[in-house]
């Protein structure tokens, strides 16, 4: 990992100020953040990746005054020749899944924890293009790749906030620009969830990556963990009243009746041990069905163990898959990738943390965490689940 991402937010401050100072809280602008910095994929690749079924990509057109577009791939290969000159922009989700040296840029973000990474989105503007302004859920830093935008700010918003009558893109009614930058390659934008903003190229081959964070719904890991502690629960399982006594009105549900109703189900939810094992493997899922990718044919514990005897070879993670530990309070951990858990203890422990710790692990390094049958069995189920890969 680069030593600015490291030990400084991109050489400007630590980074503990930046996350006191700044993360969920205002926006920051780094010029010059990646000096020299070259995009590692051309409009050409970005367009032909939006081409591809697997890939989640679609345009925004701004036809008029308040008036938008919005199409879904994936396209044709003749899609981009038939869009005006101006005011359209290409947008490629889970770019980092496809393309390597787009992987390694989240590297430079390792401060925030691996479960809050959500994918580069890597969108493509024609003059004067955007998506309009608006505001995101989530923490976004935004690296200009080529070209130039201008990206303004607003105010902070919530549901509340009036939009245009739109099917599908959240684009609000009405803007006010409290400041703003013009970015050119190698300058860096981070934004805070809520606040919005306006970014619109300035000439041709605009290219802008989105790092993006996720924040998991409220309501949604409400009925994700409600439903996993309903999948465990016995039919017969029901509600009791050997305690029933007489009622003046038979027709009223008594406090007593809601109360016991409460218990039964608080008992099944205030389950700490099975929260935890629960929110390590939803927030691991991968967010695209191909990853992980498994290899063609198996590897197996003696080929990884042989792989362990080469000093060239590392333990790689595939790019999109998502890695995440919890220790346990009788000892050892749950290793959790890409929404399956893993028990583990002693050497695979071990192994586990380093797996997690960062995107390659060189044999040199992992060899002597490797030192049972256990360690080795786990390394070997995670490269045939293409979870790791051996490079």
């Amino acid at each position: 990992m680069p030593a600015d991402a490291a030990d400084t937010f991109f050489g400007v401050m630590s980074v503990e100020r930046f996350l006191s100072e700044y993360w969920q809280k205002k926006p920051l602008f780094i010029k010059g953040a990646l000096p020299g910095f070259e995009s590692p994929i051309t409009p050409d690749e970005l367009a032909g990746l939006s081409v591809e079924p697997d890939v989640e990509s679609r345009v925004v057109l701004e036809t008029g005054p308040e008036q938008w577009e919005l199409r879904h791939g994936p396209f044709e290969d003749d899609t981009f020749h038939a869009l005006p000159r101006e005011r359209w922009t290409l947008l490629v989700q889970g770019v980092d899944t496809w393309v390597p040296e787009v992987a390694a840029l989240v590297d430079r973000f390792r401060f925030i924890p691996n479960w809050r990474i959500d994918d580069v989105m890597i969108s493509y503007a024609a003059d004067k293009g955007g998506v309009g302004p608006h505001y995101d859920t989530y923490d976004v830093f935004l690296l200009q790749g080529l070209g130039r935008r201008r990206w303004e700010i607003g105010e902070m918003c919530d549901g509340a906030t009036p939009r245009l009558d739109h099917p599908s893109l959240r684009i609000l009614k009405e803007f006010q620009a409290q400041g703003g930058w013009d970015c050119e390659p190698g300058d860096l934008l981070y934004l805070p969830p809520r606040l919005a903003h306006l970014g619109v190229a300035l000439g041709n081959d605009c290219m802008t990556y989105s790092i993006g964070f996720r924040a998991p719904g409220v309501a949604d890991m409400i009925r994700s963990f409600a439903a996993t502690v309903a999948d465990r629960v016995a039919d017969e399982d029901r509600y009791e009243d050997s305690d029933l006594a007489r009622q003046v009105n038979p027709g009223e549900i008594t406090p007593e009746t809601v109360e016991r109703v409460r218990r039964l189900i608080m008992e099944r939810l205030d389950d700490s041990d099975s929260l935890a094992a629960w929110f390590g493997k939803h927030v691991t899922e991968p967010k695209y069905d191909h990853v992980p990718e498994p290899p063609e044919e198996p590897v197996g514990v003696n080929e990884v163990r042989e792989a362990l005897n080469d000093p060239d070879t590392v333990l790689l993670r595939a790019e999109g898959s998502r890695f995440a530990y919890q220790e346990r309070r009788g000892g050892g951990l749950r290793l959790f990738v890409d929404g399956e858990g893993y028990l583990c203890a002693g050497a695979a422990a071990d192994l586990a943390k380093a797996l997690c710790a960062g995107t390659e692990l060189p044999a040199a390094e992992a060899r002597p965490l490797v030192t049972d049958a256990h360690a080795l069995a786990l390394l070997a189920e995670l490269v045939d689940r293409g979870s790791l890969y051996l490079g």
